[in-house]
């Protein structure tokens, strides 16, 4: 028994150069130092398509956010999306909040998986875009 495998130590060894291959602040090294802090904070938004200005509430989609900045949000999505702007809308406290926002990248994940990264450009009200306060989830 002194020199059978301990299975807990592969799972734990196996979760830890997951975590530390994957750990935003590893990954900073890799692509060099960022501006900003990141958070992981997982919610579901609403992501609404801008098109000359105005939303298209047709090819709104849901998705769970991965991290946040003070400035910007990463989402995750089943399906690559090539958008140049945005409202991201939040439900915070019972109440919905919208973002306009532009893209600044679409990143594969792997498995189907892609990562969208927005730029928060500025705070909007439903009056700002006609058709916004009908969309709920």
């Amino acid at each position: 028994m002194l020199f059978t495998r301990n299975k807990k130590l592969a799972v734990t060894t196996f979760v830890l150069k997951l975590v530390n291959n994957n750990c935003p602040d590893v990954l900073q090294l890799q692509d060099g130092p960022r501006a900003d802090n990141r958070v992981n904070l997982t919610v579901v938004v609403l992501v609404i398509p801008l098109v000359h200005k105005e939303i298209d509430a047709t090819k709104a989609f849901h998705a769970l956010t991965k991290d946040f900045s003070a400035t910007s949000v990463s989402v995750m999505v089943d399906s690559p999306r090539e958008l140049s702007q945005v409202i991201v809308a939040f439900r915070f406290e019972g109440e919905m909040f919208y973002a306009r926002a532009r893209t600044k990248h679409v990143s594969p994940m792997g498995g189907g998986f892609h990562q969208l990264g927005f730029q928060l450009e500025e705070m909007v009200s439903p009056g700002d875009y006609p058709g916004l306060s009908r969309l709920n989830f």
